[in-house]
C-alpha cells in the first residue's frame, strides 16, 4: 500500500493562495506521503502552460509518485452530438494523463438531477458505450480508467459494479471512495466489501452522521434520505473505519490510497491527522 494525498484535500490552501499544486507536492513529501493524486480544483492543467511538466518534475524532485488524475465528466447529454463531444473531451484528459506520466485516470460519468433507478437504467446503455470508448482509447497508453461512487446517480455500490461489469474491460475499474456510500444511505462497510475487489484507486475519508430529524445547524449537508452529514478527519467520524480498512486490505488491494479531507479543520492539519490515522489503521488491520 502507498499512502498519499489528493490535492483536493488542500484546495482551500490552493484557493487562498497559500500554496499552489507544486507546493502541495512538497508538503506531501514533508508530511510523509508517498504519492499525490491530482484533482484539478484551484488549478487548470489545460490553461496553465507547462504546468503538467512542472508537476511531473516537482514530483520527481520530491520523490513523490503521481498516482491518479481525477477529472469531471458527464456522459448524460441532451444530444448525440454533445455526447460524442464529451467523449472527445475526455480523451484529451487521457492525453493529459500521458503527459503527467500517470497510469490511472478517474473520470466522472453521470451528473443529473434525476437520480432514480429508473433513470439510471434508462441511461445505462449510453454510460456503458461512453466509458468503454474512453477505456479503449486509454488502453493504448497503458492507462486504467475508472468511475467513482459519487454524484448520487452513480454512487450506490451495485450501480457502480453494474457499469464496471457492462463495460467489460480489464482497464476499467472503480475509484473506491469508502465514505461516499453514506451519501446515498448505504452501509459503507458492506459496500466496500463488495466493491474493493474492483478498485484501481481508494479514497479514505470520514463523516459525522446525524439523524434527519435532528438538524445540527451550520454547514451540514443531507444524504439522499435526509440524514445530516459533515466531513471529518479520517478516524474521527462515525464510519467504522477500522473494519472498513480491514475490508480493503483483506480484499487483496495493495495499491494507492489517497486521503480526501473535507472537514472543518484547517486543511493541512486535517490531512496530516488523517494520514497518520489511516497508516496506523492499515498496520493494525
Amino acid at each position: 500500500m502507498k499512502l498519499g494525498v489528493s490535492t483536493y484535500s488542500l484546495y482551500k490552501a490552493i484557493q487562498s493562495g497559500e500554496m499552489d499544486v507544486l507546493g502541495v507536492i512538497e508538503w506531501t513529501a514533508a508530511a510523509g506521503g508517498e504519492h499525490v493524486e491530482l484533482v484539478p480544483v484551484g488549478y487548470d492543467l489545460h490553461k496553465q502552460d507547462g504546468l503538467a511538466e512542472q508537476i511531473r518534475s516537482k514530483a520527481a524532485e520530491c520523490g513523490i509518485e503521481l498516482s491518479n488524475y481525477a477529472v469531471r465528466g458527464n456522459l448524460i447529454t441532451e444530444s448525440e452530438e454533445s455526447f460524442h463531444a464529451e467523449i472527445a473531451r475526455l480523451k484529451t484528459e487521457v492525453d493529459m494523463a500521458v503527459r503527467l506520466g500517470v497510469k490511472l485516470l478517474r473520470h466522472d460519468a453521470a451528473t443529473h438531477p434525476d437520480t432514480s433507478i429508473r433513470h439510471y437504467r434508462k441511461q445505462f446503455a449510453r454510460l456503458t458505450e461512453g466509458c468503454r470508448e474512453i477505456a479503449d482509447y486509454a488502453a493504448g497508453f497503458g492507462i486504467t480508467t475508472s468511475i467513482e461512487n459519487h454524484g448520487y446517480l452513480l454512487q450506490a455500490s451495485d450501480r457502480v459494479l453494474g457499469l464496471v461489469d457492462a463495460v467489460d474491460r480489464e482497464n476499467f475499474r472503480t475509484t473506491l471512495d469508502i465514505g461516499n456510500f453514506v451519501v446515498v444511505d448505504e452501509d459503507p462497510l458492506a459496500a466496500v466489501q463488495k466493491n474493493a475487489p474492483f478498485a484501481s484507486m481508494v479514497h479514505f475519508k470520514d463523516f459525522y452522521i446525524r439523524p434527519g430529524d435532528r438538524d445540527p445547524g451550520g454547514g451540514w449537508f443531507r444524504s439522499a434520505a435526509g440524514r445530516y452529514l459533515l466531513g471529518a478527519v479520517a478516524g474521527h467520524g462515525d464510519l467504522e473505519l477500522a473494519a472498513i480498512t480491514s475490508a480493503v486490505k483483506n480484499s487483496g488491494y495493495d495499491g494507492f490510497i489517497s486521503i480526501e479531507f473535507e472537514g472543518r479543520e484547517e486543511c493541512k492539519v486535517g490531512t496530516q491527522l488523517a494520514m497518520e490515522n489511516v497508516r496506523r489503521l492499515w498496520e493494525q488491520a
